[in-house]
């Protein structure tokens, strides 16, 4: 596999114990993530070659980060520092019928007032074969928006692949710029497209529903308007309550249509970065497999992923595989 390229902030998410509510414990748990992170990570730990280029404040805080990072051996070396602070999220952890509550504190960060001359692409994408992208960070501020359409352009030219999760928060737009028209920029660049008919939708504008039929024909017509995309990927989330999910995933190639098998999550431990974990499972198995096997190996990824406190994904390709093979009952292995 070749370098795999992600690009986004690095936030520390902060938690009372288990599923406690803020107001009834002074006692809370810290965890590094970020969208893009988390992907990165979860790579790394398939085994992967991973850079993330972001910026993380120059001080304890930011040293802490980057050890962190460094552990998964994710590539630091295009990671900047800043005199501002690291970004940070609060999150309550629901359970069964209360769901979970998150906060964010990330205006004016180190990630969201990054200086554009300071991210040389040159360098960062040097060895780069895959870079990822989501709708996260062109969210955050005009700069961050501009150096990521920089970054894109440059891996497009370099004939990287590239994959987009333009995951779309209203709330985030906050600077000026048009949502649907900086996400319609940078799909131009992109060649995988992680997502459903609800980012279909935002994009084009159409209102096709949740079926089969219509996720077919919403990528069919999302192809039309940007040729460079050549698959699509959508994750499937049924919420039985907080604590009890199940996943599934189903894909259009501009060939055929398919779709994996419900699996079936009866108590979630922690569902931040869920997503990620189906992102990075994608990207991994793309480079391995074929489109089926590679959707599969996602779908189990992001299901492991509900067993793991914290934003990132600790499993293994033989984790995942054994969740393929039909080990779903959690027993003991010794």
């Amino acid at each position: 596999m070749g370098q795999i390229i992600t690009f986004g902030e690095v936030l520390m998410r902060i938690s009372p114990r288990g599923n406690k509510k803020f107001i009834q414990s002074n006692i809370v748990e810290f965890y590094f993530g970020g969208t893009e992170l988390n992907v990165g990570i979860s790579i790394a730990n398939f085994g992967g070659n991973v850079k993330h280029i972001s910026a993380v404040s120059d001080d304890f805080i930011g040293d802490t980060a980057l050890t962190y990072i460094r552990k998964f051996g994710v590539d630091t070396t295009s990671i900047i520092r800043s005199k501002r602070p690291l970004g940070v999220y609060f999150l309550e952890v629901g359970a069964v019928i209360r769901p979970s509550m998150i906060s964010y504190n990330r205006s004016h960060s180190a990630f969201s007032e990054i200086d554009p001359p300071k991210v040389n692409w040159e360098n960062a994408l040097e060895d780069g074969e895959w870079m990822h992208w989501t709708g996260i960070t062109p969210a955050l501020s005009k700069n961050s928006f501009e150096i990521l359409k920089e970054g894109l352009k440059l891996a497009r030219e370099k004939g990287m692949a590239v994959s987009a999760d333009p995951t779309y928060r209203n709330g985030l737009w906050k600077y000026g710029q048009d949502p649907k028209e900086a996400l319609i920029e940078l799909l131009n660049y992109s060649t995988i497209f992680i997502g459903g008919v609800n980012e279909i939708n935002e994009v084009l504008g159409t209102e096709f529903g949740y079926g089969n039929e219509d996720f077919i024909e919403a990528s069919k017509q999302l192809m039309i308007a940007f040729p460079s995309i050549e698959k699509v990927f959508d994750k499937i989330r049924t919420s039985l309550n907080s604590s009890w999910h199940k996943i599934r995933a189903r894909m259009w190639n501009g060939i055929e249509f398919r779709e994996t098998i419900d699996i079936d999550i009866t108590h979630v431990v922690d569902r931040i970065g869920t997503g990620d974990a189906f992102a990075a499972g994608l990207i991994y198995g793309l480079q391995k497999y074929d489109d089926y096997k590679a959707m599969e190996f996602a779908s189990a990824a992001c299901a492991l992923k509900h067993t793991y406190e914290g934003d990132v994904n600790f499993a293994t390709v033989d984790e995942v595989n054994n969740i393929l093979g039909g080990n779903i009952t959690g027993r003991l292995v010794r």
